[in-house]
């Protein structure tokens, strides 16, 4: 469908709006962004661009032409409560639910400026991208609990792709016959879709690569190859030193977090293999702290079995205790509580 559709949808949703009208989409959408404007600008309404990408693109592109609105037709963020609801248009970042985008403060109550009402309503042109559902579920969540009006996919021309469709893709492929195709856009099996593309359009299939992020490739005229890959994804940094978190270091945290710890001291006699005295056993993030007695009575009874069932030949030392009693404790716990603690067993031999 073309992008005029989306006005026609625009028009209608206007005219049902009885406050204030924010819009949300893709920043990079410039004509979509200009066809609300052009919507506010014919319902009597102040545009207020809100989102540091959003007005950066509609600054260059008023710069350019692309966007030929009057400077009257514009207001900043903080003079929205100067005009009744019924003049506002607030064009907006947020549409994928991004916690930090403008909508999604609004949604939260955080944002300095815009406050949300329930005469407000909120347009989300825009499908959710795959990987973003979620997101997108809470974002509306929230908008719908701040008793907003909120239009979305009950439109079916609220929103239409800006993404080529397969026989776009052909067509281009066709007219430029690429010697080497490396398809980039989208998830793996999105790119992996283009490539079979590319193929039934003349590609030679060696000549077609298909990446993983971090993928370096090397292309010259007589061949594309990859040569290496670098190290991608999340880095972790500590807010109060500003140094780098090291891997293993956030899925230690990660797993006391999800399962929490057990600490246990132990003294047993070397040559009895006997309890001397009661263990100390100590729990964080796993049991409630009413239960710490019964739970330290039940590793206890579990680590006199242990001892009662070990061969009195062997002579182990603290390091064999230790393990055998993170074993026994890890195969009670995963049974009785199907958690997966940090077990840490202390032994003292006497």
């Amino acid at each position: 469908k073309s992008e005029k559709v989306v006005g026609k949808t625009f028009d209608q949703l206007f005219e049902m709006a009885k406050g204030r009208v924010i819009m949300s989409t893709f920043s990079s959408n410039v004509h979509r962004i200009f066809q609300a404007m052009e919507r506010g600008v014919k319902h009597n309404r102040k545009i207020c661009i809100i989102g540091r990408s959003m007005e950066r693109n509609i600054e260059t592109n008023r710069a350019l032409g692309f966007v030929d609105i009057p400077d009257k037709n514009f207001i900043e963020v903080h003079e929205i409560n100067k005009y009744p609801d019924h003049e506002i248009l607030i064009v907006t970042t947020g549409s994928q639910g991004e916690t930090m985008a403008a909508l999604n403060r609004m949604a939260t109550d955080e944002h300095r400026h815009v406050k949300l009402k329930p005469s407000d309503t909120v347009i989300i042109s825009a499908s959710a991208i795959p990987g973003n559902e979620a997101s997108v579920s809470k974002l509306m969540n929230l908008l719908i609990k701040a008793g907003v009006t909120v239009r979305y996919k009950e439109f079916s021309d609220i929103h239409v792709s800006g993404h080529a469709a397969q026989e776009e893709q052909k067509l281009i492929l066709r007219l430029t016959q690429p010697k080497f195709f490396l398809p980039v856009h989208g998830e793996y099996n999105h790119i992996a879709k283009h490539a079979k593309t590319a193929v039934e359009c003349g590609v030679d299939e060696r000549n077609i690569l298909l990446m993983s992020d971090g993928d370096q490739v090397e292309i010259t005229p007589k061949y594309l190859k990859k040569v290496k890959t670098v190290k991608t994804g999340k880095t972790y940094i500590d807010n109060q030193n500003n140094q780098t978190i090291a891997n293993d270091v956030v899925l230690d945290r990660q797993k006391l977090a999800e399962d929490g710890i057990i600490n246990v001291v132990a003294k047993i006699a070397e040559k009895e293999h006997k309890l001397v005295g009661d263990p100390i056993v100590t729990t964080y993030g796993l049991i409630p702290d009413k239960e710490d007695k019964k739970f330290a009575k039940e590793i206890k009874q579990l680590l006199e079995t242990m001892l009662m069932n070990m061969k009195k030949d062997v002579t182990p030392d603290h390091t064999f205790f230790e393990n055998e009693i993170r074993t026994v404790i890890r195969k009670h716990v995963v049974r009785t509580k199907k958690r997966y603690p940090l077990i840490i067993p202390t032994v003292f031999l006497v």
